[in-house]
């Protein structure tokens, strides 16, 4: 029986998993000299490079001395908490990541309370000590702290502490040695993470935890074998969450090594492989022995707590920039996603019209990132929360707030947050004029609050939330302050009439733009909205010609990309998501349609 250990690497969003997972590839030799590797090797798809962070869990493994290392890389952000938590399930000790100078936040919380409650140990990882702010052993400190109120074991509350410097490289056992190398990490993992359980003797057992799709196989489930052998060709029974029995075969099998995958003949107890052959198959699965199968618990997954929805784009300009505009097009798109993204739940609510929900907005504006980088045009309704009906009681999600603000900005952040229905639970200083304050808000109260944080506090904020519980509705949340632009004309935008309404606030547009009638084209700089003509050219008269006059000095627009424009936009309002532009309109185009809409209303 091959030695193998089964790993997680968890921590609050950008704390530096992912470089260290690069590290562990690299000092264990997995990559051979000739390989070349990029940076943050395992973020593959095109929008986690460009963002720095990981959206989808990957698995890899290593070799070290005789063992075999099962490594899973998990996300950091809340809005893919559920698959840290299925991906706890699969592995028999955690690596937590807790950065030297941020110490423990949102996301550490969340994922340290569901890794004590499934019983595992983790190795506390104290990553980034070569930053100037590092504070290591308050860090320690904060950690054990956060144990105790969370309950955990005397064993788990016993952990080993690593102090490293993933991306140079650097680990060690002690603050006060010099240098060091990722060995000591190593030899951790193999003393400290207990051996899989299991015997490959008994009737197969393995658990789906990850889908993937591939064009030629279909559906292939990532999943941890637990009891048993599994070989290519074996015939097998599929356990459904629902208790019904499906009978599948294994078509192909895969393992892991460094980057690389290949197909292999057989697995058995305690490895980590991806199955292919089940058209069925889903998260939580269990795949066992079709003479006697024994399914597995199945696995609960988060509920969602946002919607939006998708429609097919009917704006003047629909058709001109995408390629695939039809509603068949776009549902067949969303369902290919739902059969991968577990976290994510689509259902028709009208001619053309999709509501997808989510964990959070930037579970959903990744989805229409990859859309329109695949040539989807489509417009996206204002994200609203979910509202369940708890024993009778209105009720919808809050979440724990965590921000990081200069001291003199912290009073203008907090009387913005009370207006949202936040309330405060504590403030302390963090060093470097810093103080971190711990909210617990409604999530309706934090749409649309980033870009307004990031104004008042001139940058230097950062916040973090992750999900709380659903508690009863808390009434009417301030939303937006400012009204829009609104054009009402079609045709290209002139610089003359852009230059003369920069007075009555921001552009989004520049001249040459194409507009048309119910287009926002910027934000007022009073309350109410404004209806304006962006395309009036300057006149000609008898005495001189209309290029002849002062030089029109313009300010850049503003930047309105996919998650500022989805935060800024009211109920009344659509996101335009076309493969080159994203623009911002009314549901109704016409300053009539729209007059008589409110009439309606009141």
């Amino acid at each position: 029986m091959q030695k193998i250990r089964n790993i997680a690497v968890i921590a609050h969003v950008d704390h530096g998993k992912t470089t260290l997972v690069d590290g562990l590839l690299s000092q264990s030799g997995t990559f051979g000299s000739h390989e070349h590797h990029d940076e943050r090797a395992m973020d593959s798809n095109d929008i986690e490079k460009e963002r720095g962070i990981t959206i989808l869990s990957k698995n890899t493994a290593i070799r070290y001395k005789d063992h075999k290392i099962n490594i899973i890389d998990t996300p950091g952000h809340a809005d893919f908490g559920g698959e840290v938590e299925r991906v706890l399930k699969m592995v028999d000790g955690v690596l937590l990541l807790v950065d030297a100078y941020e110490g423990v936040m949102p996301q550490t919380k969340f994922v340290v309370k569901k890794m004590l409650a499934l019983g595992k140990k983790p190795i506390v990882v104290i990553n980034k000590i070569d930053k100037q702010s590092a504070d290591p052993d308050r860090v320690v400190d904060e950690v054990f702290d956060l144990f105790v109120a969370m309950d955990a074991t005397d064993d788990q509350q016993d952990f080993p502490i690593i102090y490293a410097a993933a991306r140079d490289g650097i680990a060690k056992l002690d603050m006060a040695e010099e240098g060091g190398d990722f060995k000591c990490i190593f030899e951790t993992i193999l003393n400290e993470v207990p051996e899989p359980e299991g015997s490959p003797d008994n009737p197969a057992q393995a658990q789906v935890f990850t889908l993937d799709y591939d064009n030629y196989v279909g559906k292939i489930g990532i999943s941890r074998i637990f009891n048993g052998r599994i070989s290519k060709g074996d015939n097998i029974k599929l356990a459904k969450a629902d208790g019904e029995f499906v009978n599948g075969k294994v078509s192909k099998l895969i393992g892991f090594l460094g980057l690389n995958r290949m197909e292999i003949d057989t697995a058995e107890a305690g490895d980590i492989v991806a199955i292919a052959g089940m058209e069925t198959v889903d998260v939580g699965d269990t795949i066992c022995d079709p003479v006697n199968p024994m399914p597995l618990d199945p696995m609960h997954v988060e509920e969602p707590t946002l919607t939006v929805v998708f429609s097919v784009n009917d704006s003047p300009l629909a058709g001109t920039e995408g390629k695939h505009v039809t509603s068949n097009k776009i549902k067949e798109r969303l369902d290919t996603e739902m059969t991968t993204n577990v976290a994510m739940r689509c259902e028709t609510v009208g001619e053309g019209k999709f509501k997808v929900s989510g964990r959070g907005e930037l579970q959903i504006t990744v989805l229409a990132e990859n859309m329109r980088r695949e040539n989807f045009e489509f417009g996206i309704s204002r994200p609203e929360v979910i509202v369940k009906e708890i024993e009778g009681v209105k009720c919808e999600p809050f979440e724990h707030l965590v921000i990081d603000v200069p001291e003199d900005l912290s009073g203008t952040v907090i009387e913005r947050l009370g207006k949202r229905k936040a309330e405060m639970k504590s403030m302390l200083p963090m060093g470097q004029g810093f103080q971190r304050i711990e909210f617990e808000i409604p999530a309706r109260g934090l749409i649309g609050f980033r870009g307004q944080f990031l104004t008042d506090t001139k940058g230097e904020g950062v916040m973090n939330h992750s999900f709380l519980d659903f508690r009863p509705y808390s009434g009417t949340v301030e939303s937006r302050q400012y009204g829009a632009l609104i054009s009402t004309e079609a045709g290209t935008a002139m610089a003359f009439s852009v230059f003369n309404l920069q007075d009555r606030g921001s552009m989004f547009i520049a001249p040459q733009d194409k507009v048309y009638e119910g287009m926002i084209i910027g934000e007022h700089s009073r309350s109410n909205d404004l209806s304006v003509n962006p395309i009036k050219g300057k006149a000609q008269s008898n005495v001189r010609s209309s290029g002849a006059d002062e030089a029109i000095k313009l300010v850049p627009p503003r930047d309105m990309n996919l998650d500022k424009a989805l935060e800024w936009i009211e109920d009344d309002e659509l996101l335009e998501v076309t493969p080159q532009s994203v623009r911002i309109r009314k549901r109704l185009l016409t300053e009539n349609e729209r007059k008589r809409a409110s009439r309606a209303v009141k």
